[in-house]
């Protein structure tokens, strides 16, 4: 009888080992493509900070298409989403954050 638990310990323990060594692998392998996309990114991300210093004018920082909303649309749209939020906290009758 202990003899069968001694063989099932093994089996447990070789199954694990096997689990360990493939999630390793896979770990190693997710952190070398981390790397490379962190270096694709670092060099496709051109910083601000030699525009400023070589000069340049604040409107050819913003000729990128990005621009500020005004006060009136922030605040319209901070009204809007306390709004939504109440809405969903009294339907659902209920204010326990569930995280998924």
């Amino acid at each position: 009888m202990s003899n069968n638990r001694v063989e099932q310990l093994e089996s447990t323990v070789a199954e694990l080992e096997s689990t360990v060594d493939g999630l390793t692998s896979e770990l190693i392998e997710a952190k070398e493509r981390i790397r490379v996309l962190e270096a694709e990114l670092d060099e496709e991300t051109p910083t601000r900070v030699p525009d400023r210093r070589n000069g340049e004018s604040e409107s050819a920082d913003k000729s990128d298409g990005t621009s500020e909303a005004a006060p009136d649309d922030v605040a319209e749209a901070a009204a809007d989403a306390d709004d939504g939020a109440g809405d969903e906290a009294e339907d659902s009758g209920t204010d326990d954050i569930i995280v998924a």
